[in-house]
């Protein structure tokens, strides 16, 4: 089959676009509102996007809590969903009212950053303390601005549960991080395997 996105003449139920972006890792926020206001959202639009310096970046679609405390106070944290925190990652996913703290309503434990002041998620195995580089706001072909904000912020503190490292390396698989796939479906990530690049 093809279909054009602008169209949307797919026939299908429900858009395929999200499913064959997939798996994409879960950016899961928490950032401190200039009042102070703890929030913690789930974002599958997220990626490493540099290693020297390593940056991350994660896409709202709508100018949400997280993107305006972050536009407020210039800092995050990136904490790693786990299949162990995959119900406290989805509670945390609810439309709030602004100043609700997601953390709380999640049942979660916030820990202390080190270079930032908005919190971590205490039992999630790690955790990327950033500070922003930029927020840009996309606009489409025709240059129509949208609603939707990209965040991208230098990474400058991390946090690792030393249980998971192994062998002087860090062991992905055995903190079983999940990911976003289509519709409501996730992936969990449990085995690796390896490939040598070539010379």
């Amino acid at each position: 089959m093809f279909y054009e996105t602008a169209k949307r003449d797919h026939g299908l139920p429900h858009d395929p676009f999200k499913a064959i972006v997939a798996p994409r890792p879960i950016g899961w926020i928490s950032s401190l509102s200039a009042k102070g206001e703890i929030n913690l959202a789930p974002y599958s639009y997220f990626n490493g996007i540099s290693s020297h310096p390593p940056m991350v970046m994660f896409s709202s679609e709508g100018f949400k809590d997280s993107v305006a405390n972050i536009a407020e106070t210039k800092e995050f944290v990136c904490n790693l969903a786990t299949w162990d925190l995959r119900d406290q990652m989805n509670k945390s996913s609810a439309t709030l009212p602004r100043g609700v703290n997601e953390m709380e309503i999640a049942g979660l434990k916030a820990a202390p950053s080190k270079l930032v002041k908005p919190p971590r998620v205490a039992d999630a195995p790690c955790a990327m303390e950033c500070k922003v580089v930029q927020i840009v706001s996309l606009n489409d072909l025709s240059g129509t601005p949208l609603d939707r904000h990209v965040v991208f912020g230098q990474v400058v503190g991390i946090h690792i549960d030393e249980r998971f490292i192994k062998n002087g390396l860090l062991d992905t698989a055995a903190m079983k991080p999940i990911a976003r796939c289509g519709y409501h479906d996730y992936s969990l990530l449990d085995e690796t395997f390896t490939m040598v690049r070539p010379a």
